[in-house]
């Protein structure tokens, strides 16, 4: 089961997941996240392609997905440190504070909210991204070419590929790859054929598509929208 509702920070959401079988598949989508399950307090890295993570039926997770980006500049870290991770705050955030804030959540009914503080403490007195962090977000989610987009937010070729890699953990060719897909998700979600799923997406043909969700998701389309 999974559900979830947009947070109090600009572009994040909050969500709670109670895991029904031994594995849960998590996809990719550019964003990091806060998680508190077990007890401990979590950041999960940018997954370059879906995980698959072991689970028992009954498990909660609540989570706090930040917009693309977001997390390092909170965290002072860069993303492609943590690409494809899942580990303990305190590795990456001060022990003292991740102790306080653990002792919260366990006594928390609504550990979401915490999640939250927790997001808006790392926040006070940071700055925020760079705008191109947006912009580069914004660009790719429309579909512009990758080789298009260094000149349309202002940065060169290798610039691009630095700050790519720093806020989101890869390069901007395959953030471009897995914001596609989650626009076939949506697009599929919602009862589109796959062939217009193909072309609305951006694909280049719906073997295309097959071809490149398969990659990241490690399953086909049919099989997530099921």
């Amino acid at each position: 089961m999974y559900r979830e509702r947009p947070a109090r920070l600009d572009g994040a959401v909050l969500w709670t997941s109670v895991a029904t079988t031994s594995h849960k598949r998590v996809l990719p989508d550019g964003c990091m996240d806060l998680l508190w399950s077990g007890g401990t307090l979590r950041v999960a890295g940018p997954d370059s392609a879906a995980a698959l993570l072991p689970t028992r039926p009954g498990d909660e997770v609540v989570g706090l997905r930040l917009a693309p980006g977001s997390l390092p500049w909170l965290l002072g870290q860069r993303a492609d440190e943590l690409r494809d991770r899942r580990v303990p705050l305190d590795a990456v955030w001060p022990s003292g504070d991740v102790r306080r804030w653990t002792e919260r959540l366990g006594d928390a009914e609504r550990p979401g909210l915490v999640l939250e503080a927790i997001a808006q403490q790392m926040a006070h007195g940071r700055d925020v991204p760079p705008p191109e962090v947006a912009a580069i977000v914004a660009e790719l989610s429309e579909g512009h070419r990758v080789a298009d987009v260094a000149d349309r937010v202002g940065l060169s070729d290798r610039h691009l590929h630095r700050r790519s890699l720093q806020a989101f953990g890869y390069g901007a060719k395959r953030l471009a790859r897995i914001l596609r897909l989650q626009r076939a998700l949506t697009l599929g979600s919602a009862g589109v054929p796959l062939a217009r799923v193909a072309a609305e997406a951006g694909y280049v043909d719906q073997p295309h598509l097959a071809r490149d969700v398969r990659a990241l998701a490690g399953v086909p389309l049919r099989d997530l929208l099921g």
